[in-house]
Protein backbone atom coordinates (compact mmCIF):
# COMPACT_ATOMS: atom_id res chain seq x y z
CA UNK A 1 0.00 0.00 0.00
CA UNK A 2 2.59 1.96 0.61
CA UNK A 3 5.23 3.91 -1.53
CA UNK A 4 8.74 2.08 -0.83
CA UNK A 5 10.43 5.49 0.05
CA UNK A 6 8.31 5.96 2.84
CA UNK A 7 8.25 2.27 3.61
CA UNK A 8 12.55 2.75 3.89
CA UNK A 9 12.05 6.53 5.85
CA UNK A 10 9.70 4.70 8.53
CA UNK A 11 12.27 1.81 8.91
CA UNK A 12 14.66 4.49 9.49
CA UNK A 13 12.44 6.40 11.84
CA UNK A 14 11.65 3.22 13.97
CA UNK A 15 15.14 2.61 14.28
CA UNK A 16 16.07 5.80 15.53
CA UNK A 17 13.12 5.55 17.84
CA UNK A 18 11.32 8.44 17.10
CA UNK A 19 7.64 9.09 17.53
CA UNK A 20 6.03 8.48 14.11
CA UNK A 21 2.38 9.64 14.08
CA UNK A 22 -0.09 9.69 11.24
CA UNK A 23 -3.45 11.43 9.96
CA UNK A 24 -5.47 10.87 7.55
CA UNK A 25 -7.73 13.20 5.69
CA UNK A 26 -9.16 14.69 2.18
CA UNK A 27 -7.39 18.69 2.76
CA UNK A 28 -9.80 20.00 -0.26
CA UNK A 29 -9.22 23.72 -0.65
CA UNK A 30 -6.44 23.71 2.45
CA UNK A 31 -7.23 26.24 5.02
CA UNK A 32 -6.48 27.43 8.62
CA UNK A 33 -8.25 24.68 10.52
CA UNK A 34 -6.27 22.02 7.98
CA UNK A 35 -3.12 23.85 8.75
CA UNK A 36 -4.08 24.08 12.98
CA UNK A 37 -5.11 20.40 12.70
CA UNK A 38 -1.23 19.49 11.45
CA UNK A 39 0.49 21.59 13.29
CA UNK A 40 -1.15 19.95 16.42
CA UNK A 41 -0.92 16.12 15.24
CA UNK A 42 3.34 16.95 14.58
CA UNK A 43 3.28 18.45 17.67
CA UNK A 44 2.77 14.85 19.26
CA UNK A 45 6.03 13.42 17.53
CA UNK A 46 9.01 13.70 15.28
CA UNK A 47 7.43 12.22 12.10
CA UNK A 48 4.56 12.94 10.63
CA UNK A 49 3.04 10.96 7.63
CA UNK A 50 -0.30 12.59 6.19
CA UNK A 51 -2.65 10.24 3.78
CA UNK A 52 -4.74 11.66 1.23
CA UNK A 53 -7.75 10.59 0.26
CA UNK A 54 -7.72 9.50 -3.85
CA UNK A 55 -9.94 11.64 -6.10
CA UNK A 56 -12.05 8.21 -6.81
CA UNK A 57 -12.37 7.92 -2.67
CA UNK A 58 -13.21 11.56 -2.21
CA UNK A 59 -15.75 11.18 -4.66
CA UNK A 60 -17.54 7.83 -2.97
CA UNK A 61 -17.14 9.79 0.22
CA UNK A 62 -18.27 13.70 -0.55
CA UNK A 63 -20.46 13.09 -3.91
CA UNK A 64 -19.72 14.25 -7.63
CA UNK A 65 -18.36 17.56 -7.75
CA UNK A 66 -15.52 16.73 -5.32
CA UNK A 67 -12.59 17.18 -4.35
CA UNK A 68 -12.14 20.53 -5.96
CA UNK A 69 -8.60 20.06 -6.42
CA UNK A 70 -7.01 17.19 -7.29
CA UNK A 71 -5.10 14.92 -5.46
CA UNK A 72 -1.54 15.64 -6.63
CA UNK A 73 -2.39 19.37 -6.07
CA UNK A 74 -3.69 18.36 -2.19
CA UNK A 75 -0.59 16.49 -2.16
CA UNK A 76 2.03 19.63 -3.47
CA UNK A 77 0.06 22.06 -1.18
CA UNK A 78 0.59 19.70 2.09
CA UNK A 79 3.87 19.75 1.22
CA UNK A 80 4.13 23.51 0.81
CA UNK A 81 3.24 23.78 3.96
CA UNK A 82 6.72 21.80 5.36
CA UNK A 83 4.45 20.63 8.59
CA UNK A 84 4.48 17.33 7.45
CA UNK A 85 7.38 14.74 7.19
CA UNK A 86 5.58 12.41 4.60
CA UNK A 87 2.71 12.83 2.13
CA UNK A 88 1.26 10.03 0.30
CA UNK A 89 -2.17 9.44 -2.04
CA UNK A 90 -4.47 6.74 -0.07
CA UNK A 91 -5.36 3.67 -2.58
CA UNK A 92 -8.49 4.34 -4.04
CA UNK A 93 -10.03 1.30 -2.16
CA UNK A 94 -9.69 2.21 0.74
CA UNK A 95 -13.44 2.15 2.48
CA UNK A 96 -13.38 -1.27 4.76
CA UNK A 97 -11.18 -2.29 8.17
CA UNK A 98 -8.91 -4.64 6.30
CA UNK A 99 -7.72 -1.90 3.97
CA UNK A 100 -7.36 0.22 7.21
CA UNK A 101 -6.35 -2.42 9.34
CA UNK A 102 -3.06 -3.03 6.01
CA UNK A 103 -2.24 0.85 6.44
CA UNK A 104 -2.21 0.64 10.30
CA UNK A 105 0.55 -2.43 10.25
CA UNK A 106 2.66 -0.86 7.74
CA UNK A 107 2.65 2.40 9.30
CA UNK A 108 3.12 1.50 12.70
CA UNK A 109 2.18 4.81 14.29
CA UNK A 110 2.73 6.03 17.56
CA UNK A 111 0.25 8.13 17.31
CA UNK A 112 -3.07 8.51 14.94
CA UNK A 113 -4.38 12.11 15.47
CA UNK A 114 -7.80 12.75 14.63
CA UNK A 115 -9.88 16.51 14.92
CA UNK A 116 -12.94 15.97 17.08
CA UNK A 117 -15.00 15.73 14.55
CA UNK A 118 -13.55 12.00 12.99
CA UNK A 119 -16.05 9.77 12.19
CA UNK A 120 -15.82 6.28 13.60
CA UNK A 121 -13.39 7.17 16.56
CA UNK A 122 -14.25 3.98 18.58
CA UNK A 123 -12.85 1.56 15.65
CA UNK A 124 -10.13 3.95 14.72
CA UNK A 125 -8.96 3.30 17.94
CA UNK A 126 -9.32 0.02 18.50
CA UNK A 127 -7.32 -0.58 15.02
CA UNK A 128 -4.18 1.54 16.02
CA UNK A 129 -4.02 0.16 20.01
CA UNK A 130 -4.02 -3.26 17.98
CA UNK A 131 -0.86 -2.34 16.90
CA UNK A 132 0.73 -0.49 20.08
CA UNK A 133 -0.14 3.22 19.14
CA UNK A 134 -2.96 5.72 20.27
CA UNK A 135 -5.67 7.81 19.22
CA UNK A 136 -5.62 11.33 20.18
CA UNK A 137 -7.79 14.03 19.23
CA UNK A 138 -5.58 17.00 18.60
CA UNK A 139 -8.43 19.84 17.22
CA UNK A 140 -11.59 20.76 18.66
CA UNK A 141 -14.10 21.18 15.89
CA UNK A 142 -14.29 24.74 14.56
CA UNK A 143 -17.94 25.43 12.92
CA UNK A 144 -17.06 27.97 11.36
CA UNK A 145 -14.76 27.00 9.49
CA UNK A 146 -14.94 23.94 6.84
CA UNK A 147 -14.39 23.15 3.45
CA UNK A 148 -17.62 22.74 2.66
CA UNK A 149 -18.46 26.24 3.97
CA UNK A 150 -15.71 27.53 1.50
CA UNK A 151 -17.10 25.50 -1.40
CA UNK A 152 -20.45 27.14 -0.71
CA UNK A 153 -18.86 30.47 -0.32
CA UNK A 154 -17.07 30.32 -3.53
CA UNK A 155 -20.54 29.35 -5.18
CA UNK A 156 -22.01 32.41 -3.94
CA UNK A 157 -19.40 34.67 -4.99
CA UNK A 158 -19.55 32.92 -8.82
CA UNK A 159 -23.32 33.81 -8.44
CA UNK A 160 -23.28 36.81 -7.62
CA UNK A 161 -20.08 38.92 -8.61
CA UNK A 162 -19.83 42.31 -7.53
Amino acid sequence: MLPNSLQTQLAEVRNSHKTIVLVTGVFDLLHEEHIKFLRAAKALGDFLVVGIESDARVRQIKGEGRPIESEQLRAQKLCNTRIPDAVFVLPEKFGDSADHKQLISEILPNYLAVSEHTAHQTEKRILVEEFGGQLKVVLPQNPLVSTTQKIENLKRKKANPR
